[in-house]
């Protein structure tokens, strides 16, 4: 285990987080990465993978021996975070709101000695936040998968995205990601339904049948790294959301 202040070798369990890490300069760092972390796409296929973020190849990662693992509470299975817990520096992040993603790039600057380039980060995120367009709330569903149906619940990072920009969560009294139908989906009256591109892939096809379902619903595919990669990515996807929110009204 490395005992110096700032470590110099980073594994990322974490998509989001490993394009962080480049972002804030400390690419040449990282030594390891899961094959879900494919953000920056020039510079990322030069770093070794480790496994995928459910079944991480723990021998893999004790043979690079690095400095800090950083890993994410949701992301990655607790019984692999705590058997690597035992011979590795581990940063555990937990986010599930907009305000938890700015502490953990807090956090990961502190810890990483690159603090400066982390707090002119969270400023700009800060001020793209400030710049949601004054329009009415909508009502609105988010689909993260199909067969079974599932949306997103109160206590998601999602949810914290759709909540900032005015988007009201039809299925904010659940939890998680809650299954559901298109018939319940049609009881709820929602303004806009959200098709997102991952982790299931919603094509145009798609649009139709929940359309079909919902005549009343704007129906529309939703980029899914804007509501769900946090890290770095935030900046550029809250940019897209603001034309985006515009472009919905």
């Amino acid at each position: 285990m490395q005992t110096d202040n700032h470590p110099e070798t980073i594994i990322s369990l974490v998509p989001s987080l490993t394009e962080l890490l480049f972002d804030l300069g400390l690419g040449e760092k990282v030594i390891g990465r899961t094959r879900f972390c494919v953000h920056p796409k020039d510079k990322i296929e030069s770093v070794p993978i480790v496994g995928g973020t459910k079944n991480p190849r723990l021998e893999k990662i004790r043979e690079l021996n690095p400095g800090l693992i950083i890993a994410n509470k949701e992301e990655n299975r607790q019984e692999d975070v705590e058997e690597l817990e035992r011979d590795f520096n581990v940063l555990v992040t937990k986010i599930g709101t907009i305000e938890e993603a700015l502490f953990a790039i807090h956090d990961i600057g502190w810890k990483c000695g690159v603090q400066d380039q982390a707090t002119s980060l969270i400023h700009d995120i800060q001020r793209e936040m400030e710049r949601v367009p004054d329009e009415h709330v909508m009502k609105a569903a988010y689909f993260i998968w199909r067969d079974p149906w599932m949306s997103v619940g109160n206590d998601t990072y999602i949810h914290s995205v759709m909540n900032h920009w005015k988007l009201d969560n039809v299925y904010a009294n659940k939890k998680r990601y809650p299954k559901t139908s298109l018939h319940e989906l049609s009881l709820k009256k929602p303004d806009l339904i959200l098709l997102s591109s991952e982790p299931y892939p919603f094509k145009e096809k798609h649009i139709k049948e929940v359309g079909d379902a919902c005549p009343g619903s704007n129906v529309v595919l939703a980029n899914g790294e804007w509501f769900s990669w946090y890290g770095s990515r935030m900046l550029k996807a809250f940019r897209h959301l603001n034309v985006f929110r515009r472009a919905i009204s």
